[in-house]
């Protein structure tokens, strides 16, 4: 699973032939979740609710950026969270 971006101690990745809907998975100490990028909800997981507010706010700024990754598979680093 391709590591798309890294902050603050949260992994975020990508698989190359995942299924719909698009999403990308974080990983932070010993919280998982799947995340929707259209929504930018948790469809699957938890995290602590600061994580949770900082991914979010990542996937805002980086929206188009991953629905562009989702539909072309063309990984590569997103600049992570300042």
């Amino acid at each position: 699973m391709p590591e798309i971006s890294r902050f603050l101690g949260v992994v975020i990745s990508m698989y190359f032939d995942e299924h719909n809907p698009p999403h990308f998975h974080v990983r932070y100490n010993e919280s998982r979740a799947v995340v929707s990028i259209k929504e930018c909800s948790i469809l699957d997981g938890s995290l602590p609710p600061r994580v949770r507010g900082l991914v979010t706010e990542w996937a805002e700024l980086h929206h188009a950026e991953l629905l562009q990754m989702w539909e072309s598979k063309q990984f590569h680093k997103i600049e992570p969270l300042a």
